[in-house]
């Protein structure tokens, strides 16, 4: 499974944030997580401060067999001796539960960057290739997101990545295609880096389109880049403090970003 110095690693110096945003937080329980409202939407939202957290992604276990939900993860980290605080679904991912684009973990890249385009009206292109798509990643003391092709080309330091579509919020901006008002509606996921370097998770209980999902983490969470990571019954949140441990509809997750301490 993990040895011991990975999960002190993972875990080192870990440091939590009440989200106190605009969103309308209750307060966040010990692990920076909270039940918030954003206009009529409900959400879970988890805070964590990326320059001292135990953030990486998981996809397989020590057998290279998909942990698929969040209770065998939980029980492998237990197993070398750490804790897992919170977790989520980590971006989309095939029938085999197999990452659809980008992932990297301990710097290894198990799966690389897709960067096929898929043309056609906006209702028919798969939520992935809605560009400008993008990718999450975690370095050492840091996290960020990009666009996909703009990650390409810096290629900045990633120990744990992870691709997904669309993007949210670039650079303060609403992703172009999102349309206000849309009836396209349905629970969604998604991650966002905010202020003071601030990394917002945000889950939804209730069904919401694009545009309003993408003004949570801009307007109410106050995040400068935002991704979509996952929506409909393959969204899922593990917070055992909240009463959380959500199972996916499709069998099993994918990857699945964790926050991890040592106990």
């Amino acid at each position: 499974m993990f040895s011991s110095s990975t999960l002190r690693n993972a875990a080192a110096a870990a440091a939590f944030f009440v989200a106190a945003s605009s969103a309308g937080s209750r307060a966040a329980d010990a692990n920076g997580c909270a039940q918030e409202t954003f206009e009529s939407g409900r959400y879970a939202v988890c805070t964590v401060d990326a320059s001292a957290s135990g953030l990486r992604l998981f996809w397989n276990d020590g057998e290279g067999k998909p942990f698929r939900n969040f209770s065998n993860l939980a029980k492998a980290i237990e197993g070398g001796g750490g804790e897992l605080l919170f977790a989520l679904n980590g971006g989309m991912y095939q029938r085999d539960f197999t990452p659809v684009g980008l992932h990297i973990e301990d710097g290894q890249e198990l799966r690389p960057a897709d960067r096929a385009s898929v043309e056609g009206p906006p209702a028919k292109v798969p939520n992935f290739y809605k560009k400008p798509n993008g990718v999450f990643f975690i370095g050492e003391g840091k996290a960020g997101i990009l666009p996909t092709e703009v990650f390409l080309q810096k290629r900045p330091e990633a120990r744990f990545a992870t691709q997904s579509g669309p993007m949210l919020v670039i650079e303060n901006e609403l992703h172009p295609a999102l349309i206000p008002g849309s009836t396209d509606k349905t629970r969604r996921s998604g991650v966002g880096i905010c202020a003071e370097g601030q990394v917002r998770f945000a889950v939804s209980d209730d069904a919401v389109n694009f545009h309003d999902f993408a003004r949570l983490f801009r307007d109410g969470l106050g995040c400068r880049d935002a991704l979509f990571l996952d929506g409909g019954r393959g969204v899922g949140l593990y917070v055992p403090s909240l009463g959380r441990n959500d199972w996916s509809w499709y069998g099993g997750y994918g990857p699945i970003i964790g926050l991890v301490t040592q106990r």
